[in-house]
């Protein structure tokens, strides 16, 4: 069980960040790894989460140039450890090469998504949605070992 006091009860709920430049990210990398810190990650892991949340910001920059991504503390279900949750959002029509651009082979040459696979591997769960009308939406997961 993890005990955490006022303050840092108020970092475990689930904050939204807009991303419509890179500024945004300067913020969103330094709460990434204050929650990762407060929930116990090694100072390696921290790097892993603010890379991992870093390389999500990106994509949305470089897809529609603009949407959010909502980071919060999650509890796995499985054994009760607290985790990290990143859900990017991007405002727009849904990608339909997102799914293919997690794959290495497929993302080389700078096209949108080739971040997806580095982060793909940093990270403990990775799920990625296209849905027309809606967007794309992907949602990693880690968790301190």
């Amino acid at each position: 069980m993890i005990h955490v006091g006022r303050q840092a009860e108020s970092m475990l709920r689930e904050t939204t960040f807009a991303i419509e430049s890179d500024r945004d990210i300067v913020t969103l990398r330094r709460r990434g790894r204050e929650l990762a810190a407060r929930l116990g990650f090694s100072a390696s892991e921290q790097i892993s989460v603010v890379t991992a949340i870093s390389e999500l910001a990106h994509n949305i920059l470089e897809g529609t140039g603009r949407g959010e991504l909502v980071v919060s503390a999650v509890r796995s279900k499985s054994d009760s450890r607290m985790g990290i949750q990143a859900v990017a959002r991007e405002n727009g029509p849904a990608n339909p090469g997102a799914r293919v651009a997690t794959q290495d082979a497929d993302s080389i040459g700078g096209s949108h998504g080739n971040r997806l696979p580095s982060m793909r591997r940093i990270v403990d769960e990775f799920e990625i949605s296209d849905t027309p009308g809606v967007g794309t939406i992907i949602t990693i997961r880690k968790w301190p070992r």
